[in-house]
């Protein structure tokens, strides 16, 4: 069914019809023991408490962590894709309340959310620290760190607190936006939305479940983190057009792809959606190429780490058209509607047929590795 909102609810400024995606990749993987990760997400939600009443919990399955863990890595070893989808049941909890925080009278402060931050990824390099308020949201991270820390080979550890970091200074940099009243350039945008989308969080888990890991001389390679920064950058802008109606009642608005062209562009939301796919589409079409590049010729973990990411891509647009949390947002509905989606429309081609960069300088370097 298409998206729910109620009848009395405020207008959307850009619509309930998303334009055509262009998706080169499968969209429609999902890993085969999806049900039983839910099922050990959700008894493990539980029994932490994670959520305070039954409407919280209702919205914090609305979620669908673990839909998107088995969306984007459809292929991946079970045990760190249950971990990893509890991981996201709780980072989405902890989006939700920074969310509730940034609109209510009480607006969270960039100065606390770094505090924050520092505790939360020094819990993670050294448990008992003792540097979080007792509760349930402390003692299910406290599960989370000790079960990581096993999980993960130290090399994977590291990188996984470099991805913590590198979200909260993401989250760090957007509150401090929002703390002056402003709305970040499309060059500052751009280099900053992968770090506040959790790029790097992400991508150990994919790596880690699929097996994955390159050594650290192949995956720092400039070729290789311009394909890994251009990937996060496309799932980002999805997220941002997919996001857009369960948060445009926040003022100021958000810090949104759209909201920045509209200020960038002086247009109106409708027509800045155009512009965002266009951009959306012409990255991805980068991505293509790149992945190609490197992919002839290189050995079997390349390859393998050049198809997880078309992978993440796909299955996270699929995840976002499916999840509740975006088709029946929280801001027009009093409580998620399950079989609420939306009905995409699948495009053949990009949208842009540019190949050279956009004049986004924080970006261009993207372009100069496909050509290096």
């Amino acid at each position: 069914m298409p998206p729910v909102y109620a009848a009395d609810s405020a207008p959307s400024r850009i619509g309930w019809e998303l334009p055509p995606f262009y998706c080169p990749f499968n969209a429609s993987l999902i890993h085969p023991k999806a049900e039983e990760l839910e099922a050990r997400a959700v008894e493990w939600i539980d029994r932490f408490g994670l959520y305070p009443d039954p409407t919280e919990r209702a919205w914090g399955l609305a979620t669908r962590g673990a839909d998107f863990t088995s969306r984007i890595i459809p292929y991946g070893d079970v045990e760190p894709m249950v971990l990893f989808a509890e991981w996201n049941y709780w980072a989405f909890a902890l989006d939700d309340w920074q969310d509730a925080q940034d609109a209510g009278p009480a607006r969270a402060s960039a100065a606390a959310v770094a505090d924050e931050g520092i505790r939360l990824f020094r819990s993670l390099e050294a448990p008992g620290s003792a540097l979080l308020p007792p509760g349930p949201f402390t003692d299910a991270l406290a599960d989370l760190v000790q079960r990581t820390r096993a999980l993960l080979t130290p090399y994977q550890l590291r990188r996984f607190g470099e991805g913590v970091r590198d979200w909260v200074l993401g989250a760090t940099w957007q509150t401090a936006n929002t703390e002056r009243d402003v709305m970040p350039s499309l060059n500052d945008f751009c280099a900053m939305r992968m770090s506040v989308n959790g790029t790097r969080f992400t991508l150990t888990w994919c790596e880690t479940a699929n097996g994955a890991e390159l050594p650290p001389d192949v995956l720092y390679a400039e070729p290789v983190q311009a394909l890994t920064d251009a990937a996060g950058f496309v799932v980002s802008c999805d997220n941002d057009l997919f996001s857009y109606n369960k948060e445009d009642h926040q003022e100021p608005w958000e810090q949104n792809l759209v909201n920045v062209l509209v200020r960038e562009r002086g247009c109106t939301p409708r027509e800045a959606v155009r512009h965002a796919v266009a951009l959306r589409d012409q990255v991805l079409a980068l991505v293509v190429r790149l992945g190609d590049k490197l992919a002839r010729g290189a050995n079997a973990p390349l390859r393998r780490y050049v198809e997880m990411l078309g992978e993440w891509i796909a299955g996270d647009v699929a995840y976002h058209a499916l999840a509740p949390r975006y088709a029946s947002p929280r801001n027009r509905n009093p409580l998620p509607v399950a079989d609420a989606s939306y009905d995409l429309v699948w495009a053949d081609a990009p949208s842009s047929a540019r190949t050279a960069p956009p004049p986004v300088p924080s970006i261009a370097w993207w372009w100069a590795a496909e050509r290096a």
